[in-house]
This record gives structure tokens, sequence and C-alpha cells, in this order.
């Protein structure tokens, strides 16, 4: 595989880094069957490139029957026959290395599919002892009540219902159920179980063998459960800031398996004999929000990033997102770590919808993108959000989310984010497929025209056009490592920070305009300006005549 350029001078590689999501299936598809894949990817490679990021994280590329959007897995070291072959992810790689991007595999060590062949084992285990080896590889226990018709404890589906699933009787005994914080056809490995772990320490040798990057990890807070599996109480997904008091979140077991995987991607060669520049990352999806328990993922010696959900989930108001910028990088500074902070991705409504959608909503998206980028730590951009697109309308029969099933079609959920990149022409499936419309993975909406790769490359005021001007300018203004401490007023009506020496971001969120100090110049703005002020709702990157940088905060 083709080398990638010498690591700069200041590694690792990803402390700053700015890594770019792909949701495989809605990309680019490759061989007209309307569904994305890697030969479509690494067609449109350069597009990423372009942008002026780091590296591309690919969701989930795996043989599975999709009961989760490919997060249920029956081969962890495969390719789905209909995404291409194991040589299709090699050329990905090799021509992702020489674009200068490095590549993340998804890793899903949380479940894996019903079709998985050690739960059809486990499955077909005879009772007793000598079936208990395949059994323990998953979460099985006996029912509560009269018969065991009762689940074993309380424990909810993050999808809605109850977390276990009932086995029909094998015997006179009680019923057996098995876990699955998400969907039935999702069991839960049980993570005290060794082979569970030498199995995963096996997968990911597997993708570093053939030139993986890092890896982010699926619900990396949820591996471990308590011993005695107790009942968690109320509060289970509705009160996400008691999340690490559940039972089956943010066990201390796990850092300990962290140090493992990191010292196994730190030593472990790749393809040509040899540990790749920089090292490697590791990137949890850890749903904390306490900060400091947040900060205990990325402590040295385990993982790089850990995802702060706090960000993508605070409004649109000037306190709620300080708060979150400086809580955030506080408790990352005390961990010795960079903080992280991502938008939007494939499980969250884009950003142009939550703020409001519509004019307003794409402004706010544009202005929340040069806060976004302008902070210090390493930044995700999920696809799409470079073009501004809206969450994507769906008719209810062309939904594939378990989400929409089990919530009893009560929450649309995450469809919307993950309809198919419009690339070119005025209308479906602009230039995503070669296959007619109505046989693509998702449909998109008939007025995405003026939204495509190509229309937005010929435009310099389109979203696409900010993205590349701020990544630009991000990598020619390295930040200044440590907790941030934002200026502005107390009621929240805009606040400023400087990224280091040399680069200030203000935003306003308030009615007004707000004035520029007589020595700014603006860098780049998220909408026009009003003379020397900066409009509701924008966001603009500033540094002082001449460029000596900023007084202290």
């Amino acid at each position: 595989m083709t080398p990638l350029s010498p690591a700069p001078a200041r590694t690792p590689w990803w402390r700053e880094a700015v890594c770019y999501e792909v949701y495989v299936r809605s990309f680019a598809d490759g061989d007209g069957d309307g569904t994305g894949d890697l030969p479509g990817l690494r067609r449109r490679l350069e597009h990423i490139a372009s942008l002026g990021v780091d590296a591309v994280w690919l969701t989930p590329f795996y043989p599975s029957p999709l009961a989760d959007g490919g997060y249920d897995i029956t081969d962890h070291t495969a390719v789905a026959p209909d995404l291409g072959t194991l040589a299709d992810w090699e050329a990905l790689v090799e021509r992702a290395h020489a674009l200068g991007l490095r590549v993340l595999v998804d890793l899903v060590p949380n479940h894996t599919s019903a079709e998985h062949p050690w739960f059809r084992r486990a499955l077909a285990a005879p009772e007793g002892a000598a079936g208990d080896a395949d059994r323990d590889r998953y979460v099985f226990r006996p029912g509560r009540g009269p018969g065991g018709e009762e689940p074993p404890n309380d424990w909810l589906s993050a999808f809605g219902g109850p977390a276990w699933t009932r086995l029909p009787p094998a015997g006179p005994g009680p019923s057996r159920w098995y876990l699955h914080l998400h969907t039935p056809g999702q069991p839960d490995l049980n993570w005290h179980n060794a082979e569970v772990r030498a199995e995963f320490e096996r997968v990911l040798r597997f993708w570093m063998d053939h030139g993986a990057d890092g890896f982010r990890v699926d619900v990396a807070h949820t591996l471990f459960k308590a011993p005695g599996l107790p009942d968690a109480g109320p509060g289970q997904h509705s009160e996400p800031l008691r999340n690490h008091l559940m039972p089956y979140h943010d066990r201390p077991e796990l850092h300990a398996l962290f140090r493992r995987w990191r010292r196994l991607v730190d030593t472990h060669p790749g393809p040509d004999g040899t540990a790749p520049p920089g090292g490697r990352l590791l990137v949890g999806e850890a749903i904390l929000f306490d900060q400091e328990r947040l900060a205990r993922y990325v402590r040295p010696g385990e993982l790089g990033h850990v995802f702060n959900f706090a960000w993508p989930e605070a409004a649109w108001e000037g306190q709620a997102m300080r708060r979150a910028v400086e809580e955030a990088t506080a408790a990352t500074a005390a961990a010795g770590a960079p903080a992280t902070w991502t938008l939007s991705s494939h499980d969250l409504v884009r950003p142009v919808t939550r703020f409001g959608g519509g004019p307003v909503g794409l402004r706010r998206a544009r202005a929340a993108a040069l806060v976004t980028l302008a902070l210090p730590g390493a930044a995700y951009v999920y696809q799409g959000e470079e073009l501004g697109l809206p969450q994507a309308p769906l008719a209810d029969a062309r939904r594939r989310d378990p989400v929409w099933t089990l919530s009893r079609h009560t929450d649309e959920g995450r469809d919307g984010c993950r309809v198919p990149l419009p690339w070119h022409g005025s209308a479906p499936p602009y230039g995503f497929s070669s296959a007619p419309p109505d046989r693509c993975w998702f449909p998109q909406p008939d007025d995405w025209g003026p939204l495509s790769v190509a229309a937005q490359d010929r435009d310099s005021a389109s979203v696409l056009a900010l993205y590349r001007a701020a990544l630009r300018l991000r990598r020619a203004h390295p930040a200044r490592e440590g907790p941030v401490r934002a200026v502005g007023p107390g009621s929240g009506e805009w606040f400023a920070f400087d990224r280091g020496s040399g680069l200030r971001c203000l935003v306003n969120f308030g009615p007004l305009p707000v004035p520029l100090e007589p020595d700014d110049v603006v860098v780049l703005s998220s909408a026009p300006l009003s003379g020397r002020t900066v409009p509701p709702d924008t966001a603009v990157w500033l540094r002082s005549a001449p460029d000596t940088g900023f007084p202290a905060l």
C-alpha cells in the first residue's frame, strides 16, 4: 500500500485531526444497484480530500441482515457482498493514503447479529453444562416470576421496549431470556468472557493487517454490565444526565480493556511490517454527559478521542453552548487530552433542521460550523454536513430504522440523516447511483439539486465553500491546548474565544448586531456582515491588525 506522507512534528496526528464520517450505503454507489459501496466511496475520495480533513471514518461495511443499519454484524472480519470485497477495501485504503487520508474502521463490540454463528450455536446448545460455553459468550438469564415469564430485570432497550427477549422453553425449567440493549436482532456479548475479549483483539489485528489507521468504538460505554444485573430503575434512556448511574453504562472494567487495546494498536505492525507514522486512533462513542467521567476515557494510555454529546445536544443559545465548551475543555485538559467536537452524525438530526429549519436553520448551522471548527481539539464532519443538507422527509413505508418500529411509530428515527448524497444534476438520484431513484437505498428529496456537490462547487458563498475555507484556515492556525475561557455577556447574547495566537471566534446568538473592535480583521464569516457589526445567528473568525495575537482573555 502507498505509505502516508511523514507525520507532522506534532504527534500523534489525531490530537487536532478533522475526521469525515461516511455512511457507506448512502455515500456513492459504484455498481448501480442503488446502494452505496466501497468502490463508489473510493471514486469519490477526492471530494473528501478537497475539504482538507485528515481522516475518513467508515460506518460498518460488514455482512449484516440490517436489523439496525449494519450495526448488527454476522462477521466482523469480512465485507458485505453488496458493498464490495476485501480487495475493494484494500484499494480504498491505498487510494486514501495516496490522498493523505487515514482510514478508520467502525468497531462494534457490544453485540453481534442474532444470525452470527456464535449466537446460533448458543441457541442450539443443549441445556445444562454441555451448552454453557456457547451461551456464556452472551448474556442469558432465567426469567422472573412464576414460570420465568417476566424479564430478568427492568432494563430497557435504547430503541424502545424491554432489553430482553424470551426464548421458547427447552425443558421443564423456567424460560431463558437474552439481553439486547438495542434491537432483539443484536444480542449483547458477555465481556466478562475471555473468549469474547480475545475475539475482538483478533478483529483489531485483522483490520490493522489490512491497513486500518484506527477504530471508532461503537457504544464504548456499555460493554460490561454490573455483576448480578441489578434493576436500573427510572430514567433509563430518558434522563441522559444520569447515564453513568445505569448498571449497564460506564463500568470501571472498561478502562483496563481500553488500555489493553491502546497497547495493541500502538505496537501492532501494519501491512508493511511497521507501525504507522503518528500512531493509530481509537475514538469512543461514550454517551455520557458528566464531563469529568467522560474525560476518563481519554486519559493517557486509553482512547484518543471520545465524542462529546453535550455539544450537539446543546440548544442554539449562548449560555448553553458556552457552558458546553468550557466544561468539556476543562475536563479533557485535566486528563491531558484533546476535546472532540461534532455537530452531526448518522444518529443525529442534521444541524440545519435541529437549529430551526429553513433559512434560519441554515444560517445557524453555518455559524455553528465555524464555532465547532475553531474550537481546540479534534472535530468530526458527517457526510452532507458540508453541503448544508437538512433532515430529509421520508414516507413511513420507506423507513428502515428499528427505532420507528420499536417506538410503535412515535419516533421517526434516524433515517432522515442517512439519505444518499446529491453529487450533481437537478433530479434524484443526483449522481449517487445509476439505478432508478425508486431502487436507491433511500429516496432523495426533489429539491436537492441546488445542494449538490457540483452546484456548490461553483458557488463561492456555498456551505461547501465555507467548510473548505474554514478547514484550510484551521490547519494554518493550530490551537492552543488547554481549557477555553470564553468572554461575553452573562445573558448569553454572544461569546468569543481564542483558538490560539492570531485567531479568535465570535458568535452572535442575540437579536441585535454585535460591534467589532477597531483592530479586528474579519478572516471568515458564516454570513455577510452589516458594516462593522456581526448580525444575529452569525459567527466570525477574526485576527488583530497587526497579526500579533490577541490579549489574554
